[in-house]
């Protein structure tokens, strides 16, 4: 197991970079911002429009308001994802760390069986397009635009070039019931696993955090049953802060960070570590062999399409 804990030397580090935080106008992306601030970070809050005046609330209580701008987007649109690197380049000089945390729970089950129509067939779940979409697609988006800008700049004054995708529990364990939710996480984790190599190719950190669970809006209906059953929660500013170092420390690329109440624990690794139990070691032997091939011969072989959808 690998234990963690907050360093206050490691969050020093933030001063003069600038930060890229989308889903900024609440929850964690909000208390996240703030800390960056604190420790002396220019800030882009990045949000849908309706959240403008959340932001704009939160910066002016900003230890370095002037440090910090909002800016309006839809992370599932590409040419408004484009909009905000470029806008924030031209705002501060540079990116030098991208937290990729928007993201949204659904409002209905997506696997309700009885969702049919006047025939008795069963409806497209837009809600559940709606999720992944915002979830999966929107911080794909957000890193392949922060790699882009980050890949000729590895070594700046400011640092190695960062970005943290804020997963979840969820990106882990399935037993929630909130099955595009669930889904879209556990595609974030696999977006920081794929990432490892193209990352390590340009000198550029890729860590996740994985917070339990947190109050905010979209965990709004959990509250009170999870006080009264005498649970430790977390706080935004609990995550935050773990969102902060996972961003400034040193030779983690590849982490993802554990948040659950009082307990920091780092997964990936963990994992890595348990994985001859899992599979045992003769299978773990012969797939380590079978993907050193792969790598060897730059990857798998891109298939091509065979028809336009």
């Amino acid at each position: 197991m690998h234990w963690n804990e907050l360093k206050q030397e490691i969050l020093e580090r933030a001063r003069s970079r600038t930060v890229i935080i989308t889903g900024a106008g609440g929850g964690i992306g909000a208390a996240t911002a703030r800390e960056f601030n604190n420790y002396g970070s220019n800030v882009v809050l990045a949000d849908i429009p309706a959240l403008e005046s959340n932001a704009k609330e939160l910066i002016v209580s900003f230890a370095y308001p002037d440090n910090a701008v909002f800016i309006a987007v839809d992370i599932r649109d590409w040419q408004q994802m484009q909009s905000l690197f470029k806008k924030t380049m031209e705002t501060f000089g540079s990116v030098d760390t991208v937290v990729a945390n928007a993201g949204v729970m659904e409002s209905e089950h997506v696997l309700d069986m009885e969702n049919v129509d006047g025939e008795g067939n069963l409806r497209e779940s837009e809600e559940a397009s709606r999720v992944i979409d915002i979830n999966l697609k929107g911080t794909l988006n957000t890193l392949r635009l922060a790699m882009h800008h980050m890949r000729f700049s590895s070594t700046t004054k400011n640092g190695q070039p960062s970005i943290v995708l804020v997963a979840s529990t969820s990106g882990y364990f399935g037993g929630t019931g909130v099955a595009a939710y669930i889904a879209s996480k556990h595609g974030v984790i696999g977006l920081l696993r794929a990432s490892q190599l193209v990352a390590k190719k340009y000198g550029i950190s890729i860590t996740a955090v994985a917070p339990f669970f947190t109050p905010t809006a979209i965990t709004s209906g959990l509250s009170e049953r999870w006080k009264a059953a005498g649970l430790e929660a977390n706080t935004p500013e609990m995550v935050g802060k773990v969102i902060l170092q996972s961003a400034l420390e040193d030779n983690n690329s590849g982490s993802c960070l554990l948040v659950a109440g009082r307990f920091l624990r780092e997964l990936e690794l963990t994992r890595g570590d348990l994985i001859p139990q899992w599979l045992g070691r003769d299978v773990k032997e012969f797939m380590d062999t079978a993907f050193n091939v792969i790598q060897e011969t730059g990857g798998y072989a891109l298939p091509k399409i065979r028809a336009k959808v």
